[in-house]
């Protein structure tokens, strides 16, 4: 049976310069005139964790930052 653990992470807006997706205070939502840089930002994260085993399940964006939400299958134990 497959186990996994879960870890969720927090980044601050100043860890994008500009956050990756954002609604106006109007509440529309949009991707808007983000530089070209910013969505490497996210990747550069996502391919960190990912190195050490996690995946990425969601990220939720807010007006002061992210937070990610990720899993990792735990090793398998040995019959004894």
């Amino acid at each position: 049976m497959n186990r996994f653990e879960y870890e969720i992470t927090r980044h601050s807006a100043d860890s994008f310069g500009r956050v990756v997706y954002f609604c106006s205070e109007e509440g529309s939502c949009g991707i808007g005139e983000i530089p070209a840089e910013e969505p490497q930002a996210l990747v550069d994260l996502m391919n960190e964790r990912g190195l050490d085993g996690w995946e990425l399940i969601q990220l939720l964006f807010g007006r002061d930052g992210v937070l990610a939400c990720w899993k990792r299958r735990l090793a398998e134990e040995s019959p004894t």
